[in-house]
């Protein structure tokens, strides 16, 4: 069976990049009827928080991301523990010391020596006695040992690839202060939890082939690799200095919808256009892994606001009826309200100002050369209950008794029922006018 995972740490919030590999994975794990795991790698006591733990789930709720099963990484450390011992006893794990200083040093005098600034393995030299004075002295760092040969795989995005470990330096895997980090925690993970298919970042291409070593000596089955491109901003900058920015739970906050978000990141680097989807199941009938490209992405959060809007343009009532509750439109005014609002905001936010115009009135907007024509105007405006002809009708009428026509006629009569001169369609928005100089 398919299974994937999204695996963010509870440090922070979700950004855009996060939801990208988010979507990735979940989309590949419902299309094939398998399962889409949450895992929360929350090793870092420090910096893991309840809070934000909490907040990726809700952010991954509001978007209809759902998973199967959580796990935590925190709950494993025992496996992590057993997984190190199984490592150890062939060799493949070995004991450091050097601190950052010392390996800081070394970099620079490979880089100086124009060699590649890979660890020397000189802690592989050690005795047992210079172990144990070292020991005395500082807390050793767990390194796992590759084999210095050719890493191969076939990248579901990036084609085959081919990195020589021993250009890579041997990866900690565990930290002086005993923390496991990142590298041995997934690697577990995948195995024990049947992982078949990670797709993540670029920049995790060296990880991935480290990783497929230590998935082989703890006897697991490679997953199926991809590796998409990176986001960068519209003019080509880094991303990465902008992504506190663009926390989901800020987008959501400024109105947002859920299906322009995850359409756009369904197709933004594809060789295909960006095409709206109104549910899941046609975002993922439409999702197509393959044709992912290797180049930076460019993403400019003002696309997402264009396509937010369109979509609320085409939305059916029953998808915005929880927000017409909300504001207590009469149930028989619901419908013919949504008719003619929903051609007329950017975000479900702007419903409050339309039904406020409806239900209270506002102040007239008029001109001193129209305050004659209103007047006129005004005795001429048929009572309640209007219809969707009664907009026609009040400007025939009037027309045929000041004379006047076109813009002169039209706009003075707008920006005195709405107080401005542009705004929803009149002859729909008429008959929902509550309060209008009393009639």
């Amino acid at each position: 069976m398919t299974t994937t995972r999204f695996a963010p740490s509870p440090t922070g919030y979700l950004h855009i990049g996060n939801l990208r590999t988010a979507l990735f994975n979940w989309v590949i794990a419902r299309k094939a009827g398998g399962t889409f795991i949450l895992r929360l790698d929350d090793t870092d006591p420090e910096r893991s928080k309840p809070e934000f733990a909490d907040q990726i789930k809700r952010d991954l709720e509001w978007l209809g991301l759902t998973w199967d099963r959580v796990e935590t990484q925190s709950s494993r450390l025992d496996r992590y523990n057993a997984a190190a011992d199984e490592l150890r006893t062939p060799g493949r794990f070995y004991e450091c010391f050097e601190t950052p200083t010392e390996l800081d040093l070394k970099r620079k005098k490979q880089l100086n020596m124009r060699k590649p600034p890979v660890y020397d393995r000189s802690a592989l030299s050690l005795s047992d006695g210079e172990k144990d004075a070292l020991r005395a002295e500082r807390s050793g760092h767990w390194r796992f040992k590759l084999n210095h040969e050719r890493i191969e795989w076939n990248d579901g995005i990036l084609g085959d690839l081919s990195i020589d470990a021993a250009s890579v330096s041997d990866p900690v895997l565990i930290r002086g202060d005993g923390q496991f980090l990142y590298t041995l925690a997934s690697v577990c993970d995948d195995v024990d939890f049947g992982i078949t298919n990670v797709v993540r970042g670029s920049d995790h291409v060296t990880n991935t082939a480290t990783q497929i070593q230590i998935i082989e000596a703890l006897g697991g089955a490679v997953p199926t690799f991809a590796h998409h491109s990176l986001l960068t901003g519209p003019q080509g900058e880094g991303l990465s200095k902008r992504l506190g920015t663009l926390a989901l739970k800020d987008l959501r906050e400024q109105g947002v919808e859920p299906m322009a978000l995850l359409s756009h990141l369904a197709r933004l680097g594809s060789s295909e256009p960006v095409e709206l989807r109104q549910n899941m199941a046609d975002l993922i009938d439409g999702f197509d892994l393959s044709r992912f490209g290797s180049a930076p992405t460019k993403f400019d959060v003002a696309d997402l606001g264009a396509l937010s809007a369109k979509l609320l343009h085409y939305m059916d009532i029953s998808r915005v009826q929880g927000d017409l509750d909300a504001l207590e439109i009469p149930t028989e005014l619901a419908t013919p309200f949504w008719e003619m609002a929903r051609e007329n905001i950017e975000t479900r936010a702007d419903l409050a100002g339309l039904w406020a115009l409806c239900r209270d009135g506002v102040e007239p907007l008029i001109d001193t050369e129209d305050i004659d024509f209103i007047s006129k105007s005004m005795n001429l405006l048929p009572a309640n209950p209007r219809s969707d002809t009664s907009w026609k009708e009040w400007t025939t009428a009037v027309k045929e008794a000041t004379g006047r026509k076109g813009k002169g006629l039209f706009m003075p009569l707008r920006k005195a029922l709405t107080g401005m001169s542009h705004g929803p369609d009149m002859s729909k928005l008429l008959p929902l006018l509550q309060n209008i100089g009393g009639r």
